[in-house]
């Protein structure tokens, strides 16, 4: 539905994206995920046809942005991070103005399909409120709401919960699982647990460049040093020195109380060797639990590792 291949755009002689690529299949709930800078927002631009690309391509539903710019549009739905609303309009009103602007045809047709988006949105009782007078939440639906007038098969949202309450965006957050039966949907966001609550998987970007892309569960479960967090009653120095003896154990770290966060060497025999190792020492277990990395975890290790090699990148071509 969406496919990108070496998106890169120039500011001048400053590089805001390069080489970005990643496909997202149809259906599909993808984060467009990075810290505030690294490029999201200039790629949903181009993606909309709101600025071109310097090099690279982008097509959705098989139409190329630059070239089919007008097919594209007629494709996607787009709520950017700072929503354009006429604050004078009421809510039906400005409605019914977007669909005539997208090409519902007749008065009726308009009217109907301002009431449809306003229903998903949950806008039925403000459709005669003056926009300028809704709440920050309010505001945000309306945008929605105008994204979906027409039923895009893309809907491009970024940042949708900025600068919400946290009840607003709980609701949000849930609009919009649910807008994923029905749509293909790309979230750009620097909001890790919106990620984790909402999409299907993940594309990660640092500098405008990819790092990372996968689903949320292989992004969890990825890493070649598996973690186990242990519960052993004894003392502390006891039990780092059974646990930083062992072959199987990469690094410990105490937490509080009597818990232990242990890395694991790769492809070892961990919590029962480990068990064993306790109890022959003397030390009670008392609970042994697998760790799965979060999102959070996943995005500082990739993002850092991104960084370092690009300092890296720098002090050899410093050097030569």
């Amino acid at each position: 539905m969406i496919e990108v291949k070496g998106l890169t755009k120039y500011y001048g002689d400053i590089a805001a994206i390069t080489d970005v690529s990643f496909s997202v299949a149809q259906g599909e709930i993808i984060g467009f995920l990075g810290p505030n800078g690294a490029g999201k927002s200039t790629t949903m631009r181009i993606l909309t046809g709101f600025s071109p690309a310097s090099r690279g391509t982008a097509r959705i539903a098989g139409f190329e942005v630059h070239a089919e710019p007008l097919e594209v549009k007629r494709r996607v739905g787009y709520l950017p991070e700072r929503v354009p609303l006429y604050e004078e309009m009421v809510v039906c009103s400005f409605l019914k103005y977007v669909a005539e602007i997208k090409g519902v045809r007749g008065r009726n047709g308009r009217q109907l399909e301002a009431e449809r988006v306003m229903d998903q949105c949950g806008l039925r009782h403000m459709s005669a409120r003056t926009i300028g007078n809704l709440s920050k939440g309010y505001r945000q639906r309306v945008g929605l709401a105008q994204a979906l007038i027409g039923s895009p098969e893309v809907l491009v949202l970024d940042e949708p919960t900025v600068g919400l309450d946290p009840k607003q965006i709980v609701d949000i957050r849930k609009m919009i699982r649910s807008l994923g039966q029905a749509h293909t949907v790309l979230i750009s966001t620097h909001i890790l647990p919106e990620v984790s609550m909402v999409c299907d998987r993940v594309v990660i970007i640092d500098r405008g460049r990819v790092v990372a892309e996968d689903s949320m569960e292989n992004l969890a479960g990825a890493g070649d040093a598996p973690r186990l967090r242990l519960e052993v009653a004894g003392p502390r120095e006891q039990v780092l020195k059974t646990l930083n003896a062992m072959d199987c154990v990469a690094g410990v770290e105490p937490e509080q109380g009597e818990a232990y966060s242990v890395v694991c060497a790769p492809g070892s025999a961990q919590g029962g060797q480990l068990t064993r190792a306790l109890v022959e020492a003397g030390l009670s277990v008392l609970r042994v639990e697998p760790l799965r990395r979060t999102l959070e975890d996943v995005f500082m290790e990739v993002v850092a590792g991104d960084r370092a090699d690009a300092a890296g990148a720098g002090g050899a071509e410093d050097a030569a």
